[in-house]
């Protein structure tokens, strides 16, 4: 705390929004204090988001991934796995998380209280636990990184056990036969490709016309073909009129007028913010109806030395864009002409059954500004490493310019899409004249690696010039 009683910088959660802004104020000197409202700190992404679902993913694959292999197969097969066993995998994931980021706080020396924050002014704040002010502290300015929770309409009853979010699918006690999913989202799409590996039937409904329409339309429907081959049924353009759980089920009815039931339904349709109970309203500051805080282009609210980041702050909500809005925001309050760097090519990574990665412009966004580009393809199935590891589903697509040769998007499924992106976005971020096609096709890839598909799509790119 300052000699004045005041903090340079009060962060509200400690989830990677948080964690980015607080690391960042105190490497520069700042003083920094974090509410957090929970008991431990992590936030949302660590207890029971991001990382735990990660790692009930990747045990559910590497399950999936032996019982296709000639050699292990018909062992495995005998071995009986539910799902309480493979999401107790995360357990020990989170608790080393944990250690880890308040490791990270102690040596930075940023306090930590426990509790709700509420403002009281706009420089100050109160920390409520059960339902009591224990603290009031005061700051100069303040990140609010408070994160979000799944979407609750009031018509559904989430007390009911078998009608299940995103927070509380984690903890089935047992493994269903058949699941409905209602959205189809990136965390439906994520939860449907999981729990179908499980052997679970699925039927996903989607309220929009196709999946996750913000992707390139190749990468769209190819997700969508493989879901269905992997026997996702989907359901596109279908929106709920009821939701009807009893002992033996949930039955969801459809405007369409269609009748599902399923041993569980995961709603998957929305978040909302956790702004409520803040007090921000006293302070000008107006969340929408999902609890989304407004924000301009800097990352500041209505009052100019509070920011918000993170899913508060609205999309793209990932933990990745979170932690980098974070570190802005903090260099932000310092130097309001700091560069915009941390806030360029960030990549869009989707855990779904092969996964998805994109970063920069998408086909339609080009076509629809009227750009002349050309696209170049690898397909993975055409890669050694591919066929070695036997993950030859899957593609590699940049776009870009005709005449320049500038890179303007990088778009990729299958096998590793979410670690192959980070080639594509440092070559990207090195801007003119640096950023161009002939960079791939010059440079040495080992071999056999899942990176050598940037030369084979950058030579068939090349080729599709002449």
């Amino acid at each position: 705390m300052g000699t004045d009683g005041e903090y340079d910088l009060i962060v509200i959660g400690s989830g990677p929004g948080g964690e980015g802004a607080a690391m960042q104020a105190a490497k520069t000197g700042r003083s920094v204090l974090v509410v957090e409202r929970c008991g431990q700190v992590g936030g949302g992404c660590t207890h029971w988001g991001t990382i735990p679902s990660k790692a009930l993913r990747h045990a559910i694959q590497e399950m999936t991934d032996l019982r296709r292999s000639p050699l292990y197969a018909d062992a495995v097969r005998r071995v009986r796995v539910t799902f309480p066993d493979l999401a107790q995998t995360a357990a020990s994931v989170i608790a080393r998380q944990v250690d880890m980021r308040r490791g990270f706080y102690e040596r930075n020396r940023v306090d930590i209280v426990h509790g709700h924050a509420r403002f009281a002014d706009p420089h100050e704040i109160e920390v409520i636990l059960d339902g009591e002010v224990v603290d009031r502290l005061r700051a100069r300015n303040f990140v609010i990184a408070a994160g979000s929770r799944p979407y609750h309409p009031p018509d559904v009853d989430f007390r009911h056990p078998r009608v299940l979010d995103a927070d509380t699918v984690l903890h089935m006690p047992q493994t269903p036969r058949t699941m409905l999913i209602y959205g189809a989202g990136v965390v439906g799409c994520e939860y449907a490709s999981m729990f179908r590996n499980l052997g679970i039937k699925v039927n996903l409904v989607n309220t929009r016309e196709r999946l996750l329409m913000f992707l390139d339309d190749e990468i769209a429907d190819a997700l969508a073909y493989h879901m269905r081959e992997q026997g996702v049924l989907i359901r596109n353009s279908e929106e709920y009129t009821a939701v009807e759980p009893g002992e033996d089920g949930v039955v969801l009815r459809l405007a369409s007028g269609k009748l599902l039931k399923a041993d569980v339904l995961l709603w998957a349709n929305g978040r909302t913010g956790n702004s409520d109970g803040m007090g921000l309203e006293a302070l000008g500051i107006r969340p929408d109806v999902r609890g989304n805080i407004p924000v301009d282009e800097n990352l500041r609210t209505a009052q100019p030395h509070v920011y918000a980041v993170g899913d508060i702050a609205g999309p793209p909500a990932l933990a990745s864009s979170a932690y980098d809005q974070g570190r802005f925001a903090a260099r932000h309050m310092v130097d309001t002409a700091a560069g915009r760097a941390l806030l360029e090519y960030m990549p869009t990574g989707i855990y779904t059954s092969p996964e998805i990665s994109s970063i920069g412009r998408t086909e339609r966004e080009l076509t629809e500004a009227k750009v002349p580009y050309e696209v170049g393809h690898s397909l993975f199935k055409s890669l050694a490493r591919a066929q070695i590891t036997g993950q030859a589903v899957g593609m590699l697509k940049i776009l870009f310019r005709r005449d320049s040769l500038e890179v303007l998007g990088i778009h990729c499924f299958g096998y590793q899409a979410a670690e192959i992106i980070h080639i594509g976005q440092a070559v990207m971020a090195r801007g003119r004249p640096g950023n161009t096609l002939e960079y791939f096709v010059d440079a040495t890839f080992n071999y056999p690696t899942m990176a050598e598909a940037y030369r084979v799509a950058a030579l068939n790119g090349l080729n599709r010039l002449r």
